[in-house]
């Protein structure tokens, strides 16, 4: 069996396990599996581009969150709703997202080779920065038009703001219903339409130059790609995929926690990758999308089927976070593996009448 197949079928395995032992109905995982889809889809896929350029998982997916909550904030704060708000939001997080990404790409050129450890400390640096701003500046030397975000104190931004004017505004559009299952195709074709151009995008000339330097950084400079400039477009690129990402998110949740709602996207958004059969030195849009549904389906089933078997319903919500950081593990220890293959592979065999007697 070939290592792509094994993730997958390992999770496909332990859903169709996990439906039978919780009893839950196939249209209620469908309906969840959608939702979680259109809700988590973007966010998949902007693991993809940096993977492709070598630089392994981009944990400061992260930033890319923050970015989507500043622009929220910000619409809030100048007391703006509806559409207009949305779209205010959409592109002040756009515009945070390019400057933080061509950020990120800077740092991420001088630590070749650690990028995944590096990106990891990028995201709670940039928490920390985060915080230290809406709690001890916004309302004071930030001010604001719309104080009810604000705490009592009269400085800080409240631990959770909600959302409800915004809540919905995609979600809600072109909505139907199919033998019980519940299909929002305007963000179902959103969703897909950018793993599309992420693929047109990948099979540009823009899109080769980046598997070249993924392949070989040594190899693409002689033959007069700048690397360092390809790695740092990929970046911002990433950045941006998550901004949207997390604004597609915010909306169809319609709560945003403050100071944790961006957290743990990186590991839940890189496990679903994986399970889909990805590594941390190739990915494909197919990849993203198959682990997507797989990672999220387990998710539904896991709690109710760890209360049935264990009669324990803790059990599954401790699944549920072993599933996320094995996923990661398995692949990072698949691909080391490989890695050892190839090496061997190219590794000169010495003949015994070369060898000096």
């Amino acid at each position: 069996m070939e290592r792509r197949y094994k993730v997958p079928l390992l999770f496909l395995f332990l859903i169709v396990g996990g439906i039978f032992l919780s009893g839950l109905s196939v249209n209620f995982v469908l309906n969840g599996v959608i939702n979680r889809f259109i809700r988590n889809g973007i966010m998949v896929l902007a693991l993809i581009v940096p993977i492709k350029a070598g630089m392994g998982l981009n944990f400061s997916v992260t930033v890319g969150a923050m970015c989507a909550q500043v622009g929220y904030i910000m619409a809030l704060a100048l007391g703006l709703t509806s559409f207009s708000g949305s779209a205010l939001a959409l592109v002040g997080s756009l515009v945070l997202a390019v400057i933080v990404g061509w950020l990120i790409g800077l740092a991420l050129n001088r630590v070749r080779g650690k990028e995944m450890i590096a990106t990891m400390i990028i995201g709670l640096l940039a928490n920390g920065i985060y915080q230290l701003i809406f709690l001890t500046c916004v309302g004071d030397i930030i001010p604001v038009r719309n104080t009810s975000i604000i705490l009592s104190r009269g400085i800080g931004v409240r631990n959770t703001v909600d959302l409800k004017v915004f809540r919905g505004l995609l979600d809600n559009l072109g909505v139907v219903t199919l033998f019980g299952i519940r299909l929002p195709l305007v963000m179902i074709a959103i969703v897909i339409c950018f793993g599309c151009c992420l693929y047109y995008l990948l099979n540009t000339p823009f899109g080769r130059k980046i598997k070249c330097v993924g392949d070989s950084i040594e190899k693409s400079q002689q033959v007069g790609i700048f690397a360092d400039k390809i790695r740092l477009k990929s970046m911002i690129v990433s950045t941006v995929i998550a901004a949207v990402g997390h604004f597609v998110y915010l909306q169809n949740i319609g709560m945003l926690n403050v100071y944790t709602g961006h957290l743990k996207h990186e590991i839940f958004a890189s496990a679903a990758l994986m399970a889909g059969g990805a590594t941390i030195k190739d990915a494909t849009v197919r990849q993203g999308f198959v682990g997507l549904v797989l990672f999220h389906a387990l998710f539904i089933v896991s709690p109710q089927a760890g209360q049935a078997l264990f009669n324990n319903p803790a059990l599954g919500e401790y699944f549920r976070s072993f599933v996320a950081y094995g996923t990661i593990a398995f692949a990072l220890i698949i691909n080391s593996e490989d890695k050892k293959r190839a090496d061997i592979a190219r590794k000169p065999i010495v003949e015994y009448s070369d060898v000096n007697m």
